[in-house]
Order: structure tokens, then C-alpha cells, then sequence
């Protein structure tokens, strides 16, 4: 066995020598962040020791610090030749003081509630439970890590840029001399994801090596660094309107606006961007505008491809619930597959953070008199319903001030019912509707708007809610069975549906059913004449999508008046989707789909609700809320819905595409891919050609071109994938919009990963035109 070489003991002077070099770097960093002296910042830095926690028996001690790069936190383990580990602050979603994770509720007592808090992060990865020694220890954490999480998500997108490319070369100087060899320069090429001929580097190194040393330093790496950021497509548009000494004025840039960007811009916009976005003090005075200004207006939000006003609520918000899209999550307690996947609180708060309006709560009893949450018959973890309760109260309301709809799938006994209307009662309190907004029966829905803060009970109901202004309030005997039992009905014969059991229903329960009555479908007719406007049904994708296909118009003149539920086939047993396109198109509002799972429906699905403040509701269009409408997406006759548009779009360029592989030959081949969603007669997509070898700034310069005849139904989805001649192209980011919310001009699409969250620095540079077609 060879034995273990410890690394050489640095002397003094070297150990100096690392600390300045050290010091330097996070100073750098904090330059670049705005946080120079910030006394958070330096707790994080310095680090200290926590307890992780994993179960109730396995807590251990583990030192934990923020690195030079001021986005990487180091982790120790306090054991003999155990490998450390390092996580980006970037796959943090969230820091929560308490104990508010399902693994702190279950393995720590309450007693060290004030000196817990969680580390919660993107996608699938496993929360980071920990206990700190104090309360205020804890809080510190918390707040130093929240700070330095919001002072990351607001940077500018050129502040990013310049902070990661700087970790880059900071990681490429190997001896940590503050200088760039000709291989360390190589090995900067490949960690910003390009890969160019040998040549090539030779030819840009000797360019910037002015001092000829043979390697790189100072103003030298600036250099460097203005080569490799430069972009030329920029350079042409700039020069096109820099008609002042080689700058733009005000009015240089109104007309690139006008003319460009189809804005109606005036001269006070000009120079308000001017003061926002100039970084050269001289140019400000002079009000002009430097290449370097424009740049920065051009990424910045405000100039981006989605339409600045549709980030907020700009829709009416005062019309009857049922005249919406609401944002839908189906088996919402889930973190992964219907088989044997966790539930966890967590799936809850996640779903309601990315602004979902209607989650699901599958009821089962419990031991000790307390119901559960989890999907029947398989084995998937359970967690407590007052605990489900209790992160929705909590999150309902973080992103969307508007109501949120409890979808219960209820399997309980009559007593563990009555403890289920107990937990909403005392939990969700006054927000809890139990009963009709002002006087006498309703005739319709309540808005969005009369609803702010409120949630809804979707569920069984004894009677109907007329019978509650009678004066002999009596209640039905009808057979209560849950939404998969209903949906069974479509192949069972009338022997099977008799020994069905009866579900007996809790009146308390019973009661908390207002607006959001489940009942059983029989046709668009029976419903017509026999159900109320608050009697709602759900449908299983397959059903609803036959009725999408066959009976379009008679779907859409139902949901003038009623909610209808869609969601995933019981087969979807790995948790996968449906396209919701088509359900929309019918009116459908509640289209439910599995939030934990990563995927192209998913993504449309939030590309619907991206606008309108991500408020979760979407008005539909007015031909979708008029009675008498003749609308049908298969047949599309004539109408106020056809508004045929031709879609122009030019790809031009890529910006700091991320690697997929952390092997350091890896190169991403990007190709674009560009596809719109709507009626079936809009559905099309165009791809790119794959430029070889270079994920930081490709340039593909493609035209494309599309038929849309139903613009206000219409989606675009920006697709990058890393092309693969052998197999399937890999997903490298995507970003989906409604149609009617693009901005034509020059425009910066940004980039989701599969999560949905944005890459830092990452996107697209595209020229959009939308014409009339002829």
C-alpha cells in the first residue's frame, strides 16, 4: 500500500504571500457585488461550524465558508480524509429560519426551533437541514445568506458576466501569479465553454502580448478579455444610428427606437436611458450614448423580448373567476414519480413560488387521528395535512396576491374529516372562504379581484349551495367518491359502478365547499340544464383532449359559464405531462400538471402564466367568454379570433451558453430551436443550424418565418440544445412567451435551465417582426 503524502508545509513568506493574493480576490469580488465592507459578507467569509442534520441519529458537525469567489460555499467534513464539497450560492432557492423543512419537523425537537433554518436549492437536490449554536448565530447565517442570494439575482446582466468570467480567469491562473500563459489561457477557453485551434489562441495571445513575456498580465488581460466580449453585431447597429462624433444622442437613439424597435419613443425616454444606463460620466454629461451604454440598455429588463408591461398585472381583473387560465398543479404534494417518490411540504411552497393558483391535496387517514398526505396505494411517503396547510398559508401569497384553490382528493373517514375542517379553520382562518361574497345566492363567480388573498375548498358538497337560502335546508344522499373513482366510470359497466362504496362526507367539510363544487360530467347538455355555475367537473386528459377535438365549441360554451378540472392519466405514473395547449384552446382553466416534473409542457405552461405579473391568472380572450360564441380552434370560421400574422425572426447570436458537461473538453455545439404553440394550424417550428465547438458567443445569423392565425393563443418557445449527430440533442435552455407579448425590434431573449430558473449571463440575440399577412 503507498502511502499518503501530506502536501508540502508552505513557508512563511509563501503563506503570506497566499493570504494577500486571497485577500485580493475577495476584494475583487465584493467590488463586483457592491458589498465592500459588509459585515455580513465577512461573517460568511470567516465561516464557522454547524450541525447537519439527516436523520433523527445521524447529526454531524461540518465547517462551512464562503470562497474567494464570493458565489461558491465551501463545505468540511470534520473526518479523516473525507472528501470536502463545494455548492454554488446560484442552486440556492431559498434560506428559511425555523424549522420549516419536513426533515427538521421530523428529526429535531422543538426546543431548537430558533436555531435552526434550512438551505433549500434548485431542482431535485436534497435541502441542507442545519442547527447553528445560537439563535443568533442562526439569524446571521440566514441574513448573510439571503443578502448575498438577492445582491447575486440583481445584478446587471453585464455585472454578471464580468463576475464570472473574473472567477474564470481567477480559476485558469494555476500558480495564482496574476498572470496567463499560453496554456492557462487554453484553459480559460474551455472554462467559459469555447474551444478554438491552437492557431487561433496564438494568434489572440501574441495580440495582446504587448510586452512579449510571453504571457499575459494586467492591461494585457483587459485586452484579452475586450477581444473576447466584443460583439460585432452590436457594433453594426450601434454604428448605424452613432451619428454624433462616433456616439448616439438622444435623438440618434429615438430613431433606432422608432425605426428598430417599433416603440413610440420620445426624446425624454431617450435621455432617461441615457442616465439609467451610461457607466461613462463624461458621455452622461454630454448626454450621448457610448456603444459600451447601449449595450447595457439593450440587456437590461426593460429592452428584453418580453414586453415590459406585461411584468406586471396590466389585465382586468374584475371578471368572474371562470373567465381565467389558472395556473394548476396536480399531485402537488409530490417531489418526484407516483410510485414510490417523496411528498414533502416543500413541493408545496415550491409550486405556489412559481406562482400556481389551484394544488392538489390527496387525503387519506392518518395514525393518531391526524390525516395524511400522500398518493393511495403506492409508496410514497406521507406528510401531514396540518402541515400541507400550514406551508400554504404560508407561501399562498409570496408570488400572487390572488386566490389559491385547495383541490382536495379526499379519502377519509367521516371523524378524520372533521379534523381536516378543524386544521383549514384554524390555520387559514378569516382567508378561508366558507361562504358566499355579499348577500343572497350568487349567480355567478366572484373576480380575481374581490378574491385577493383568499382560498378556495374544491371538493364534495351534501347539498347544493342554494339549499342554504332555503328555509328547510335538507341534504342530498349522494354517492361521494374521489376524482380517480369518477374518472374510472369511462370503462366500468353499471355492475362495477354498484359496489362502488359509498364515501360518507363530514358536514363541517361539506360546508367549506362554496364556489368549487365537484360533481360528475354527462355531457355538455346535462350540464347545461342540471348543474349550477359553482358545480364544477374534473376530466381526465384523455377524455378532455377527445372533447377538445370533437366538441371544441361545446367545451368553450361550457366553460363560459363553469370551471372545468383537467389532469395526468393514473398510467403517468413517472410523473410526466400533457400538452395543455389544447385544453386552453377549449377554455379549459384548471389545467393541472405535475409541477416537480422538469419538461417541455411544463415550460409551456409557465410561458403562459410568464405575463401578467405571474399573478397565476391569464383573462381569456373575449371570443372564450362570450356565450354566443361560434369560435372553434380545429375549424377556425371566421371571426374576431382570426388576426393572421407572419411571424419574422432572425437568430443571430449566443451569449455565455452554459457547459452541460463538467469535463473539461466538453464544448456545447449549439443550435437553436424555435417553435410556436397554439390552434393546430399555428403549430410549427424551425431549427438552426449547430455552430461547432463554441457555447460563449455563437453567431448563427438564420432567418425564419411563421403563420400565426390566432395570435392572442398563441406561444413562442426559444429552445437551445447542444446538437449530437449520434444521439438525441441535449437540452441546454429555453424561454417561452405568449405571442402577443413579443417585442419586435432587437432583442435579448434570456435562457431558463430545466428548473425554470434563469441562467446567469446566458441568452440570445434575435430580430423579431410581426406584419400583417397578406
Amino acid at each position: 500500500m503507498s502511502c499518503l503524502k501530506s502536501r508540502p508545509k508552505l513557508s512563511r513568506s509563501e503563506e503570506l504571500l497566499r493570504y494577500a493574493k486571497s485577500q485580493e480576490e475577495i476584494q475583487m469580488n465584493l467590488k463586483l457585488l457592491g458589498l465592500e465592507n459588509d459585515r455580513d459578507l465577512q461573517f460568511l467569509l470567516q465561516g464557522g461550524d454547524l450541525l447537519k442534520v439527516c436523520s433523527s441519529s445521524w447529526k454531524k458537525t461540518r465547517y462551512f465558508r464562503l470562497m474567494e469567489d464570493c458565489k461558491t460555499m465551501f463545505r468540511e467534513s470534520k473526518r479523516i480524509f473525507k472528501t470536502s464539497k463545494t455548492f454554488s450560492v446560484d442552486e440556492i432557492s431559498a434560506v428559511r429560519m425555523g424549522r420549516q423543512s419536513d426533515g427538521l419537523r421530523k428529526n429535531t425537537e422543538e426546543n431548537v426551533e430558533s436555531r435552526c433554518f434550512s438551505i433549500m436549492f434548485k431542482g431535485r437536490r436534497k435541502n441542507l437541514d442545519l442547527i447553528a449554536s445560537s439563535e443568533d448565530e442562526a439569524r446571521q447565517w440566514v441574513d448573510s445568506l439571503q443578502k448575498i442570494l438577492s445582491r447575486l439575482n440583481n445584478l446587471s446582466t453585464q455585472a454578471k458576466t464580468e463576475h464570472w468570467i473574473f472567477s474564470c480567469l481567477r480559476k485558469s491562473d494555476k500558480n495564482k501569479d496574476d498572470k496567463l500563459s499560453l496554456s492557462e489561457l487554453n484553459n480559460f477557453m474551455h472554462l467559459i465553454n469555447i474551444e478554438v485551434d491552437d492557431d487561433y489562441a496564438e494568434m489572440l495571445f501574441e495580440k495582446c502580448d504587448n510586452s512579449n513575456s510571453g504571457y499575459l498580465a494586467g492591461e494585457e488581460i483587459k485586452h484579452f478579455y475586450d477581444l473576447l466580449t466584443h460583439r460585432e453585431e452590436i457594433d453594426v447597429i450601434y454604428g448605424e444610428y452613432a451619428k454624433t462624433s462616433g456616439f448616439m444622442s438622444p435623438q440618434n437613439l429615438v430613431d433606432f427606437l422608432k425605426k428598430e424597435q417599433r416603440e413610440d419613443a420620445t426624446l425624454a425616454d431617450a435621455h432617461n436611458i441615457i442616465q439609467n444606463h451610461e457607466p461613462d460620466e463624461n458621455a452622461k454629461e454630454k448626454k450621448l450614448l457610448s456603444k459600451d451604454g447601449f449595450l447595457m440598455y439593450m440587456r437590461h429588463p426593460e429592452a428584453l423580448v418580453l414586453n415590459p408591461d406585461h411584468r406586471e398585472v396590466y389585465q382586468d381583473m374584475d371578471q368572474p373567476l371562470n373567465h381565467y387560465f389558472i395556473s394548476s398543479s396536480h399531485n402537488t404534494y409530490l417531489m418526484e414519480d407516483q410510485l414510490q417518490g417523496p411528498s414533502s411540504t416543500e413541493a408545496y411552497v415550491r409550486a405556489l413560488l412559481k406562482g400556481c393558483r389551484c394544488v392538489e391535496l390527496d387525503c387519506w387517514d392518518g395514525s393518531e387521528g391526524e390525516p395524511e398526505i400522500y398518493h393511495g396505494y403506492t409508496l410514497t411517503s406521507k406528510i401531514l395535512f396540518k402541515d400541507a396547510i400550514k406551508a400554504i398559508k404560508e407561501y399562498a401569497f409570496k408570488t400572487s396576491d390572488y386566490p389559491v384553490i385547495l383541490s382536495l382528493e379526499n379519502h377519509c373517514s367521516v371523524k378524520q374529516q372533521e379534523v381536516m375542517a378543524h386544521h383549514m379553520s384554524s390555520i387559514l382562518g378569516s382567508a378561508l372562504v366558507t361562504s358566499p361574497l355579499g348577500d343572497g345566492m350568487p349567480k355567478c363567480f366572484p373576480s380575481p379581484e374581490e378574491l385577493k388573498g383568499k382560498f378556495l375548498i374544491k371538493g364534495k358538497r351534501l347539498n347544493k349551495l342554494e339549499a342554504t337560502f332555503a328555509p328547510d335546508n335538507t341534504e342530498d344522499d349522494e354517492e361521494d367518491v374521489t376524482e380517480e373513482e369518477e374518472s374510472d366510470d369511462e370503462d366500468q359497466g353499471q355492475e362495477k359502478k354498484k359496489e362502488k362504496k359509498k364515501l360518507k362526507l363530514a358536514k363541517a367539510l361539506s360546508d367549506m365547499v362554496v364556489y368549487c363544487k365537484s360533481v360528475h360530467f354527462h355531457g355538455f347538455e346535462d350540464a347545461r340544464q342540471h348543474l349550477s355555475f359553482y358545480e364544477m367537473s374534473s376530466f381526465k386528459e384523455n377524455k378532455a383532449l377527445e372533447l377538445a377535438a370533437e366538441s371544441a365549441n361545446a367545451y368553450i360554451h361550457h366553460n363560459v359559464e363553469k370551471l372545468s378540472r383537467i389532469y395526468p392519466a393514473g398510467s403517468r405514473t413517472n410523473s410526466s405531462n400533457y400538452s395543455p395547449v389544447p385544453l386552453w384552446s377549449a377554455g379549459c382553466q384548471v389545467v393541472a400538471l405535475n409541477f416537480q416534473t422538469t419538461c417541455t409542457d411544463m415550460d409551456v405552461n409557465q410561458g403562459r402564466f410568464l405575463i401578467n405579473g405571474k399573478s397565476g391568472y391569464v383573462l381569456k380572450p373575449a371570443y372564450m367568454r362570450d356565450p354566443a360564441s361560434e369560435f372553434d380552434p380545429v375549424t377556425l370560421t371566421r371571426g374576431d379570433w382570426l388576426q393572421h400574422k407572419t411571424l419574422h425572426i432572425m437568430v443571430i447570436s449566443g451569449q455565455q451558453l452554459p457547459k452541460l458537461s463538467k469535463k473539461k473538453s466538453s464544448i456545447v455545439d449549439p443550435l437553436v430551436r424555435v417553435e410556436v404553440y397554439g390552434v393546430p394550424d399555428d403549430n410549427a417550428e424551425e431549427k438552426t443550424s449547430a455552430i461547432d465547438n463554441n457555447g460563449f458567443n455563437p453567431e448563427w445569423n438564420e432567418n425564419m418565418e411563421f403563420n400565426v392565425h390566432v395570435p392572442e393563443l398563441a406561444l413562442v418557445r426559444f429552445t437551445v440544445e447542444d446538437h449530437d449527430s449520434a444521439t438525441s440533442n441535449e437540452f441546454v435552455g429555453q424561454y417561452t412567451l405568449p405571442f402577443n407579448s413579443l417585442r419586435m425590434g432587437y432583442r435579448h431573449v434570456p435562457l431558463l435551465n430545466k428548473n425554470g430558473d434563469v441562467l446567469p449571463s446566458a441568452g440570445l440575440f434575435v430580430y423579431i417582426m410581426v406584419t400583417d399577412a397578406n
